[in-house]
């Protein structure tokens, strides 16, 4: 008995051996498959890791009195104390606010006028023309905020600029000094975010709708449904996931804003602080003129936690509500 069972035993180590062998082959050979987009994600893994997580070791100087004299190790711990001068000045309230409210705007507007374009988009049957309408509208975003703001300064400035040139003088109106009129800004800066960034989410929103079933399209054409009927209650839908998704990222970003667009392009103008300034043109200030990178840091991190709490709601909110619909 102990000799058949020394032999079962050997058998089913033999068997399990053999069985290992056999389920490796298969992970070997997708290993071999996908090797080639591995080293073509590479490049942008070891970017992800040194642009966004090492420099998470700094995130100890927003705890910190940070002194450039002793370093980051022996700079003294200051608790919190970073952390309250954004609630402490006089602008706590003004930056929190443009910050929000500026970033609702941006959301809603952009989420309208870019599936707006990709069902536009849909609607071009012309494969030279749609490449070129897909170039054109991906411009502005690829474009240097900088040469944004100079763009601007050309429509708005107050001596030769093209508003006041063109259009007022022609009409017999006074030229405006339009780098002091604060009651402006909020409309020029919406327009100049919404010009720049709705062509890269129609791109998203319009390669979502080519991936769509066209035979739903033909059914409803059969049926007598229109252009607007196959819009509403078609396309719409079928995007839902899709706007979902993009909206809980753009909740993300609640709390950070272009820092390019609220201090380039207004040219940091005094005259328009009270609608320009946000955490991220606030706390550029305040380190250029007290050098203080451990309230940068803070304000940074705050950010980082506060945008963190917002995604996590949202999506709580949407699995309540459509679970497959939610990011995680």
């Amino acid at each position: 008995m102990s000799l058949a069972g020394g032999a079962h035993r050997d058998m089913c180590a033999a068997l399990f051996i053999s069985g290992g062998l056999i389920m490796k082959k298969p992970l070997l050979k997708k290993l071999k498959k996908y090797v080639p987009l591995y080293i073509l994600a590479l490049p942008s893994i070891l970017y992800l890791i040194v642009n966004n997580y090492l420099p998470m070791c700094g995130l100890v100087l927003a705890f910190k009195q940070y002194s450039f004299a002793k370093g980051i190790v022996d700079s003294p711990w200051n608790g919190i104390k970073n952390f309250t001068f954004l609630f402490g000045s006089k602008w706590a309230g003004i930056m929190f606010r443009n910050t929000i409210c500026y970033n609702i705007v941006f959301l809603v507007l952009n989420t309208i006028v870019a599936i707006i374009i990709a069902i536009l988009l849909g609607e071009v049957r012309k494969e030279r023309r749609k490449k070129f309408y897909q170039t054109v509208i991906l411009v502005p975003y690829l474009m240097s905020t900088v040469l944004v703001g100079y763009l601007v300064f050309a429509f708005f400035s107050g001596s030769n600029g093209f508003v006041n040139k063109s259009i007022l003088e022609p009409l017999g109106r006074e030229a405006v000094s339009w780098y002091t009129k604060k009651e402006a800004w909020p409309f020029i800066l919406v327009v100049v975010q919404l010009w720049r960034s709705f062509g890269f989410q129609s791109i998203v929103y319009y390669a979502t709708i080519i991936g769509f079933d066209k035979s739903l399209y033909e059914a409803a054409a059969i049926d007598g449904a229109t252009a607007g009927q196959q819009i509403r209650r078609i396309t719409l839908p079928l995007l839902r996931p899709t706007v979902i998704i993009l909206t809980i990222m753009g909740l993300g970003r609640m709390f950070n804003s272009d820092f390019g667009l609220f201090y380039q392009v207004p040219q940091n103008s005094g005259m328009l602080y009270e609608v320009t300034t946000t955490i991220d043109t606030f706390v550029y200030r305040t380190l250029m003129l007290d050098h203080d990178i451990g309230r940068s840091m803070a304000a940074g991190f705050l950010q980082s936690i506060l945008g963190f709490i917002v995604v996590m709601l949202a999506n709580t909110a949407v699995r309540k509500i459509d679970k497959d619909s939610a990011m995680f």
